[in-house]
């Protein structure tokens, strides 16, 4: 079952965060993968307030081949003109240190983006046990 939480203030960006938490814990990851997968939800639930204006969540819990939490970001902002470059360390388009979407692609077992400039960006990560 997949739960939705939309993104528009900072406080859902918090409850991203905690739901995440729970889920993960109840998917039985160790804390080392807890404190990955919140990371990068944390990051990616950021990125879709700060540059997509607002968006949604989509937490699921995966118990089948693989146990563990899906995440799917989305957002209808601006878009990402160059995934690569904003794929590598060190790239900003803001005042950040630029680890956003690296580092939560770094933080997961599998990663994906979608994003299409003037219609919005989506990512799909996910963390396994």
């Amino acid at each position: 079952m997949t739960e939705r939480i939309e993104i528009r203030t900072s406080q859902d960006v918090l409850r991203v965060r905690q739901r995440v938490r729970a889920l993960a814990i109840e998917a039985g990851l160790s804390l080392v993968d807890q404190t990955k997968v919140v990371t990068a939800a944390s990051e990616l639930a950021r990125n879709t307030l700060e540059y997509g204006g607002g968006g949604s969540a989509d937490i699921e819990l995966i118990n089948g081949a693989h146990h563990g939490v899906r995440l799917t970001f989305a957002d209808e902002g601006p878009g990402i003109k160059d995934i690569d470059a904003a794929l590598r360390d060190g790239f900003s388009t803001s005042d950040g240190l630029g680890l956003g979407l690296g580092g939560a692609k770094r933080l997961s077992n599998e990663f994906k983006i979608d994003s299409v400039p003037g219609k919005g960006t989506r990512v799909t990560i996910a963390r396994w046990k």
